[in-house]
């Protein structure tokens, strides 16, 4: 198969941490040498493209801002398109938040005000900003999530991710988020599809979880790649109902498909 784009998940993938993954310099030049127009999604809402770039530079990989998206990229998209005229009440890191005033959108610290409430990641996040929450949804405020992903790959280990807040909050309000955003969801896809402007018969899906990486490919219409890099093993494959079609070591095993 001839495969024209690929879709590059990041963490757990391409790095952990700040460090490259064994494997990954080798799979990147592969794509190179096949001409594959390559984007990079994230579903971490906590840095712009351009610090992801940062980030992945230091690991060695030269990548533009231009070929990132993250969960942020999409939030702050959906976000503009909905609600460009609601106060939003986020819990989230700085630079999500800085992110959604910088598309001039309204983030209010006032959480009766709010119209939605912006749900993601926040490694400040504690009983106070969980009250907060609560308060901010007893008016009937939308629940947007930034991304679904319950665990994040860390230098450190697996560290809990925004699905851990999102779930969290929707607990103690008693309803669920009306969406969740990053992949796989369909917002993120049709950003993909733009960003990459490839045929999704000719393009490659390629990451370490199956509810996410792989499930936007399939609804894609892609061609899907898991790496055992990241957080999903074995049991998991076992279990999941998503079922790839292609599962490597890593991504120097791309050689595979190529």
């Amino acid at each position: 198969m001839t495969y024209r784009g690929v879709v590059l998940d990041v963490d757990g993938t391409v790095v952990r941490g700040d460090d490259p993954i064994p494997g990954a310099a080798e799979g990147l030049d592969r794509l190179a040498a096949a001409g594959c127009r390559r984007l990079f999604v994230s579903n971490n809402p906590t840095k712009r493209p351009p610090a992801y770039a940062d980030r992945l530079r230091r690991a060695g990989f030269e990548v533009d801002p231009a070929e990132i998206v993250t969960a942020g990229t999409v939030a702050t998209t959906y976000l503009a398109d909905n609600h460009a005229e609601d106060d939003l009440f986020v819990v989230g890191e700085p630079a999500l938040v800085d992110q959604l005033t910088d598309a001039g959108l309204t983030v209010v610290t006032d959480e009766t005000r709010a119209d939605a409430v912006v749900l993601s990641i926040d490694r400040s996040f504690d009983y106070d900003r969980l009250c907060a929450a609560l308060r901010a949804c007893a008016g009937g405020a939308t629940l947007v999530g930034t991304d679904p992903d319950m665990v994040i790959p860390a230098a450190e280990g697996d560290v809990p991710g925004s699905g851990a807040i999102i779930n969290a909050v929707a607990g103690v309000v008693g309803r669920d988020p009306d969406i969740v955003l990053g992949k796989p969801s369909d917002p993120a896809l049709r950003i993909v599809r733009d960003r990459l402007g490839v045929p999704p018969a000719a393009c490659l899906v390629v990451g370490d979880r199956l509810d996410t990486d792989v499930a936007l490919g399939d609804r894609a219409g892609m061609t899907t790649a898991l790496v055992r890099t990241g957080v999903t093993d074995d049991d998991d494959l076992a279990r999941s109902d998503v079922t790839p079609d292609y599962v490597l070591d890593s991504l120097a095993d791309l050689d595979r498909l190529l």
